[in-house]
């Protein structure tokens, strides 16, 4: 009636399902998780509202490419969480981005460039397959963002 039907059986690992059938393919694969963060802040040499301090619910956005493993993952969005709420959204969620962040004026544009940064170091120092950052999106509000793509990053 509803075009559905209940599984009959799970398939299990070495017995339905070779674990040399789990990695599909090696071609490069793009994830994409996006995240939130509060956080306040006023921009130097800039005559207009926001020379005054103020704030915004952010939103993050980050695509990273690399190949699968034998299990056909390339990275767990867990680990994505991980490095986001360790090494990047400490420094932002519910922070005073001019006293946070290093030295810089807290635009976009340049606040995107550090979570760039910052995302692309973690993920050397983990042990994914071919893993780089390809793009992150940083929303200042629902309809204004900036982005810094890998191929800006390392060629100027």
């Amino acid at each position: 009636m509803y075009g559905f039907k209940i599984v009959d059986k799970l398939q299990k690992i070495d017995e339905d399902i070779q674990r040399s059938q789990l990695k599909y393919t090696n071609k490069r694969v793009l994830v994409s998780k996006e995240f939130t963060f509060d956080a306040a802040h006023h921009l130097h040499d800039y005559e207009g509202k926001c020379k005054n301090l103020h704030g915004h619910t952010y939103k993050v956005i980050f695509g990273l490419s690399g190949y699968t493993d034998s299990r056909g993952l390339m990275i767990d969005f867990g680990d994505i969480k991980d490095i986001w709420k360790n090494v990047i959204e400490i420094h932002l969620d519910h922070r005073y981005l001019n006293e946070t962040l290093p030295l810089m004026n807290t635009t976009a544009e340049n606040m995107v460039v550090w979570i760039y940064e910052k995302m692309a170091e973690a993920l050397s120092l983990k042990e994914y397959e071919g893993a780089r950052v390809e793009f992150v999106r940083l929303y200042e509000t629902p309809t204004s963002y900036a982005e810094a793509r890998r191929e800006w990053m390392e060629s100027e």
